[in-house]
């Protein structure tokens, strides 16, 4: 049986906006991108397999999404010194945001209750977010396979 989310943001909603730390230092805004798609992929937790395979897909197919005029930007509840470590670590080329306090992730609707063999907690839902140059979104993706997520995305471009 597949795992199903009940998401609270739906495709032509504006997008929640934002601002928050960023890896390499400094904040960003949603707002510095007007003009241009976002993909906002949220992930639970940098280094670990699955988050290493969808980030290294996004590394992988950066020049593409940039090329059809996208931003990439990564999110979890992460401080930024782990996140600074996870771009060094995989050469990552764009930005994670640390959404430590969880404003983004509960903003998104993509924060709640999860459970791992057997173990019920709470934790970021791997989804992620196609917004628009008019700030609304177009796509959503939930629950996503890290490896070809990437992919799926650039597709949509």
């Amino acid at each position: 049986m597949a795992k199903t989310i009940e998401l609270k943001l739906k495709v032509g909603d504006v997008a929640p906006e934002f601002t928050v730390a960023t890896s390499g230092g400094g904040k960003i805004s949603l707002a510095d991108f007007k003009g241009q798609n976002v993909i906002l992929y949220f992930y639970p937790k940098d280094d670990t397999p699955g988050c290493t395979k969808e980030a290294c897909a996004f590394r992988d197919q950066f020049a593409d999404l940039k090329n059809k005029g996208a931003v990439v930007l990564g999110v979890s509840p992460d401080p930024v010194k782990k996140h600074d470590q996870f771009v060094e670590k995989f050469k990552l080329p764009f930005s994670l945001l640390a959404d430590e306090d969880k404003k983004i992730v509960e903003a998104y609707g993509v924060w709640g209750k999860k459970s791992f063999m057997g173990r019920k907690y709470l934790g970021v839902y791997r989804v992620t977010f196609l917004i628009g140059t008019d700030g609304r979104i177009k796509q959503i993706w939930p629950l996503v396979k890290p490896e070809t997520h990437a992919a799926e995305v650039l597709a949509a471009l």
